[in-house]
C-alpha cells in the first residue's frame, strides 16, 4: 500500500512541475510580448511639422569643394522647356519576382545587400538615362533593417545634379514580423534632386491614423522646394544671388499613405491642397509630383480593387490645377506605374494602376507626359516622365 501512495505522490508532482513549467513558459511569452507592444507605443514618434530642410550641398560651400560642381539651370518662363521625374523606388528591394509581406506576399526584406545595390546602380542608371532636370523620388532608406542598413540616400544623391532635399518620412521601431524575416526598424523618406537652385526648402507632416493602424502605416510627409523663377546673378558661388523675378517654382513631393482609413486619406489631401492653393494665390507656379496611393484615372469603383488603390478625387482639385496628363491629348499613360506585391509580377494577373504623377497649376504647360514602362524591372513602380514650360506672367 505504501509503495502505491508513493507512486502517486511522484505521478502528481510531475504532473505539477509539467503544469508550472507550462504556465511559466507561458508567463514569459506574455511578458515578452507585453514588453515589446510597450516597446513599439513608447518608441512611437512623429517627425516634427514645419521642418525647415536645408538644401545640399550649400553653394557657398562650393569654392572650396575638391570637385567641379555640376551645371546649373536658370528656370525662365517662355520658350524653355524643362523635363521632371517622379519614381517610387521601393527601397530598391523590388525586382520582378519580389513580393512584399505587407501586401500578402513573402518578402519583407531586400534579397540580400549585394542585390540591393545592384538595384540602386540600375536605377540610377535609368535615371541618368532619361536625364531629367528634376527627380522627385519616394522610399529612400537612409537606413534600415530591411536595406541592410545602406544609406540610399547617398547612392541616390551620387547621380550629377545641383542639389538635393531630403525629407524623413518615418522612423518606424522595430517591427518583428513576420517571426522568419522581421521588417525590423527602419528610417525611410522623399528625396527631390534639382538642376537648379533650391532657395530653400520646408517638410510638413501629414495627418495619420489615432488608431493602432499608425503602427504599420508609419508617418507619412510632404516636403516643398522653392525655387527662385529668372536669371540669377551676384556673387552666386558664395551664396548671395538676385533673381530677375519674384515668382518661385514650388515643387511638392509626395508620398500619401497607403493603408490608412479614407477618413484620413481625405485629410491629407485636404492639407496638401489648401497649402497649394495658398501659393498658387501668391502668383507661383507649382508642381505636386510622387505616390499618390490613388487610381489617378479614376476609374476604379470603391471595394472592387485594392484599398490603397481607389479613385483619386480629381473634383477635389482647387481652381486651377489638373493633372498634367489631364492637359494634352497625347499623353502617353497606357501603362500603369504602380503594381500590387502580392505576388511576383505577371502581366496577365497582377493588378496594377496609374498611381504616380503630376499636378500642375495652370500657368504650367505641359508639352509631354508619359508613364515609363519598364515592366517594374526595378522597383514595385515604374517612373513617371513630364516636360513643362513655365508660362510668362
Amino acid at each position: 500500500m505504501s509503495g502505491k501512495k508513493t507512486n502517486g505522490k511522484k505521478k502528481l508532482s510531475k504532473k505539477r512541475l509539467v503544469l508550472r513549467i507550462a504556465l511559466c513558459t507561458l508567463g514569459a511569452i506574455l511578458l515578452i510580448v507585453g514588453g515589446y507592444i510597450i516597446y513599439v507605443f513608447s518608441s512611437y514618434h512623429r517627425v516634427p511639422d514645419n521642418q525647415v530642410l536645408t538644401p545640399q550641398p550649400d553653394p557657398s560651400r562650393y569654392a572650396t569643394m575638391d570637385r567641379v560642381p555640376p551645371e546649373r539651370i536658370d528656370l525662365l518662363p517662355g520658350e524653355q522647356t524643362y523635363t521632371i521625374m517622379t519614381y517610387n523606388i521601393g527601397f530598391g528591394a523590388y525586382t520582378p519576382d519580389y513580393s512584399f509581406f505587407m501586401d500578402g506576399g513573402k518578402s519583407s526584406w531586400a534579397k540580400s545587400e549585394t542585390a540591393l545595390k545592384e538595384n540602386l546602380i540600375n536605377i540610377g542608371n535609368t535615371i541618368e538615362t532619361y536625364d531629367p532636370d528634376f527627380v522627385l523620388l519616394q522610399e529612400v532608406d537612409e537606413d534600415g533593417t530591411r536595406t541592410y542598413h545602406v544609406n540610399e540616400v547617398a547612392y541616390m544623391c551620387a547621380t550629377d545634379y545641383y542639389q538635393h532635399v531630403y525629407a524623413q518620412n518615418f522612423d518606424s521601431p522595430f517591427l518583428f514580423w513576420p517571426l522568419l524575416e522581421p521588417h525590423g526598424a527602419n528610417r525611410s523618406g522623399i528625396l527631390t534632386l534639382s538642376s537648379a537652385y533650391i532657395s530653400s526648402a520646408l517638410r510638413r507632416s501629414l495627418p495619420v491614423a489615432d488608431s493602432l493602424t499608425k503602427i504599420v502605416d508609419y508617418d507619412r510627409c510632404y516636403s516643398i522646394s522653392r525655387l527662385p523663377v529668372g536669371e540669377l546673378s551676384g556673387a552666386f558661388a558664395f551664396g548671395g544671388f538676385t533673381p530677375s523675378s519674384s515668382k518661385e517654382l514650388v515643387i511638392y513631393n509626395v508620398h500619401l499613405s497607403a493603408y490608412s482609413t479614407d477618413e484620413v486619406r481625405e485629410a491629407q489631401l485636404s492639407m496638401l491642397f489648401e497649402d497649394m492653393n495658398n501659393e498658387y494665390q501668391e502668383g507661383n507656379y507649382i508642381i505636386c509630383g510622387g505616390d499618390f496611393n490613388h487610381d489617378l484615372r479614376s476609374n476604379n469603383e470603391s471595394g472592387s480593387v485594392p484599398g490603397w488603390a481607389q479613385s483619386f478625387p480629381k473634383e477635389a482639385l482647387p481652381s486651377g490645377f489638373t493633372f498634367g496628363f489631364d492637359t494634352i491629348t497625347d499623353a502617353n499613360i497606357a501603362h500603369d506605374s504602380c503594381r500590387n506585391a502580392d505576388e511576383a509580377y505577371n502581366p496577365e494577373t497582377t493588378f496594377t494602376v496609374l498611381a504616380d504623377g503630376f499636378i500642375v497649376s495652370n500657368n504650367i504647360t505641359v508639352v509631354r507626359y508619359e508613364a515609363v514602362d519598364l515592366q517594374y524591372a526595378y522597383s514595385d513602380h515604374d517612373p513617371v516622365i513630364m516636360e513643362f514650360i513655365l508660362e510668362e506672367p
